[in-house]
């Protein structure tokens, strides 16, 4: 995905760069005859579309990304100003303001007009990728409604909980409480486009609770969390899948001892994710795709473009899942619905 992106990127800044360039020679096309040689009127309109496109390039990936879309107005308007000084300097070959002012308004004026261009461009964008967004959001939450109580993971939580509570386990209160909980997130984290970081993490380590007490002794589960979740945000129920996954095909599918390791990192606003479980040794391979996975491939796809990364490597004894994604460029919103 990331390479199809960078090279439709590439194909449009050529595009554009060519599109400069021809405007260029037109507009100096009346001209031509005060030039000694054709191929110097050429080098001149392409110099031209060259400080034209470098200007624009440098507002388009670097000062608007680093600086206006994180709100340092001011510096980014004396950095855009200071870059077309630079340029009219350049292109005027001299540092007198009646030299480059010549130059100045006019790299204004088509700074200006590539920067409509960029935000009409960008705005379309957005309001392609919103319409998705809702049209899976809507799926989402039709398939969660359907499926929002899983019965056959309630019906053995609750025959867990009913064991222990015969056996007057003072374990049960506690299991009620954590069924509870994950009972209260389901219901309430569906009506969130986010929910922190931290919640997420609190959800599935009382799903592993509760799963570590029905599996009894024979799976291990390593639960570590490493760095500061702070207010990080993340889509609900989007991590979730991978663990049930891997006690699906682990531990719930053998009678034989088995393990999960999850380790959580936090690295500069980074979350890495890593899932890795047993496999039994003689296993049919599932023909179902589960819906659970299909869906945080598209809502990963979606809400972090370009932004994170997935890997499953399903090996002979064991399952891995590496998931990194990127929180501080999100297109998550603290709304609720409804």
């Amino acid at each position: 995905m990331i390479k199809k992106s960078l090279k439709h990127t590439i194909l449009i800044n050529i595009g554009a760069f060519l599109l400069v360039a021809i405007l260029e020679l037109l507009s100096g096309w009346l001209i031509i005859d005060k030039f000694d040689t054709n191929y110097s009127f050429y080098i001149w309109g392409l110099s031209y579309a060259a400080f034209i496109m470098g200007i624009i390039w440098i507002n388009h990936f670097v000062l608007i990304p680093f600086f206006l879309d994180k709100r340092r107005y001011f510096l980014y308007v004396i950095l855009l100003i200071g870059s077309i000084i630079i340029a009219a300097s350049l292109k005027g070959n001299s540092l007198s303001w009646p030299s480059v002012s010549k130059f100045f308004f006019f790299f204004m004026y088509t700074t200006g007009t590539g920067m409509a261009a960029f935000f009409l461009r960008r705005n379309m964008i957005i309001q392609r990728e919103n319409v998705e967004k809702e049209k899976l959001q809507k799926e989402l939450e039709l398939a969660y409604l359907k499926e929002q109580v899983n019965p056959h993971f309630l019906f053995n939580s609750l025959n867990s909980i009913y064991s222990l509570a015969r056996q007057q386990s003072p374990e049960t209160p506690d299991l009620v409480m954590q069924l509870s909980e994950l009972m209260r997130y389901q219901l309430e984290s569906s009506k969130k486009d986010s929910v922190l970081l931290k919640e997420e993490i609190e959800f599935i380590e009382n799903y592993l609770l509760l799963e570590e007490k029905r599996l009894s002794k024979r799976c291990t589960v390593e639960f570590l969390i490493d760095g500061d979740l702070l207010d990080l945000r993340i889509a609900p129920m989007l991590l979730i899948p991978f663990v049930e996954n891997a006690i699906k095909h682990g531990a719930q599918s053998t009678n034989e001892l088995s393990t999960i390791d999850i380790s959580v990192a936090i690295k500069n606003s980074t979350l890495h994710f890593c899932v890795v479980n047993s496999k039994p040794p003689m296993v049919a391979a599932s023909k179902r795709k589960g819906l659970g996975l299909e869906n945080v491939r598209r809502r990963l796809n979606l809400l972090f473009p370009n932004s994170h990364g997935l890997e499953i490597d399903d090996k002979e004894k064991t399952y891995h899942v590496n998931l990194s994604i990127d929180l501080t460029v999100s297109k998550l919103k603290k709304t609720v619905h409804g």
